[in-house]
């Protein structure tokens, strides 16, 4: 964990428990990010039990952490703002959120005003009730294009569910609420927000992990971040968590497979010719059964040694590696500036 954070972190410990962290990284949301806290604190009025808002700023180019600090020194309901030092992308800031947050539950919602607030305590007395350690959003109308936005991520959800097993309608739904003591054991990296119900499930079991309705709003403000080119990019993370998900304890098993699968059958064309040649009398040499067999050989060879290599690095990256995705520049909270 960054070291900036550890210090405020510290200075939370002595406060008031608090029971719900909401996470929302932003990024160029300058028009959105002053309504967003009004609704935040609006909906959460109802909420009756103490909770806190952390806003986190993933690099903005524009006024987006200006207006940000300007809410904060409103005053109110505690609120934090994680100012990162570049754009590290919405995952690690996701993961800067978690980081700071205190709360025995983790809400998390994007920033452009599109996820509803107002779903939130619902959500929260959900997870409680049906006792999950992960809540998903599930926006059953959602107001987006059909073309670039429904349809590609109706396909991904199909296929994210086919490969994880963790069958939910909507992946790609920000607004989820976690058990703070789960999600904190999941490190996120990349651009794998997408997927964090398979991370999940791979602390707990598929059973603990549901979904609700959500109301869903049409952007107001500013442009999306993501286009048709995300289909593609998800693709290939699908692949990615699903190598993660089945072989991260053990590579060698990936690749020793596919060696293994290779050598055999090169062993076949090998002993198939050996006794062509040398019991038949007849010229293998320029046949390309003999290059093909001697390919697949040399490249049995370099998956297994692949693999154990892969082994090897895997366990000094789950003994050593603690270094977080993102750099905090500066930690702004209610006793950093006055109304």
């Amino acid at each position: 964990m960054d070291p900036i954070l550890e210090e405020k972190l510290a200075e939370a410990a002595s406060a008031a428990p608090i029971e719900l962290s909401l996470v929302v990284p932003i990024y160029n949301e300058e028009d959105s990010v002053g309504p967003l806290v009004a609704r935040i604190r609006a909906a959460m009025a109802v909420f009756e039990r103490p909770w806190e808002l952390i806003l986190v700023d993933d690099g903005s180019t524009d006024a987006t952490l200006a207006n940000a600090r300007k809410a904060l020194s409103q005053g109110g309901q505690r609120l934090k703002i994680v100012e990162l030092q570049r754009n590290f992308g919405q995952t690690a800031a996701m993961q800067a959120g978690i980081d700071a947050a205190v709360g025995r539950l983790i809400a998390t919602l994007d920033g452009d005003l599109q996820n509803d607030p107002g779903d939130i305590p619902a959500m929260v007395k959900a997870i409680e009730e049906r006792e999950l350690d992960l809540l998903v959003g599930w926006r059953k109308n959602r107001q987006d294009g059909l073309f670039l936005r429904k349809i590609p991520s109706w396909c991904a959800n199909y296929l994210i569910g086919k490969i994880t097993g963790v069958k939910l309608h909507d992946y790609g739904c920000s607004l989820k609420i976690y058990q703070a003591s789960i999600i904190k054991q999941v490190k996120l990296m990349g651009e794998m927000h997408r997927f964090i119900p398979a991370w999940v499930a791979g602390v707990v079991p598929s059973s603990r992990i549901g979904e609700m309705p959500v109301t869903h709003h049409a952007r107001q403000h500013g442009t999306s971040k993501y286009g048709i080119s995300r289909t593609f990019r998800v693709i290939l993370d699908l692949l990615s968590v699903l190598f993660f998900m089945r072989y991260k304890a053990r590579p060698g098993h990936f690749f020793g497979s596919i060696g293994l699968a290779a050598g055999a059958i090169s062993a076949l064309i090998l002993v198939y010719l050996f006794v062509d040649k040398f019991l038949f009398g007849n010229d293998i040499g320029t046949r390309p059964m003999l290059i093909v067999g001697v390919m697949l050989f040399l490249s049995s060879v370099q998956l297994i040694t692949t693999g154990i290599l892969a082994e090897m690095m895997a366990r000094i990256y789950s003994g050593e590696n603690e270094t977080p995705p993102y750099i905090v520049r500066q930690v702004f909270d209610g006793n950093d500036i006055s109304a």
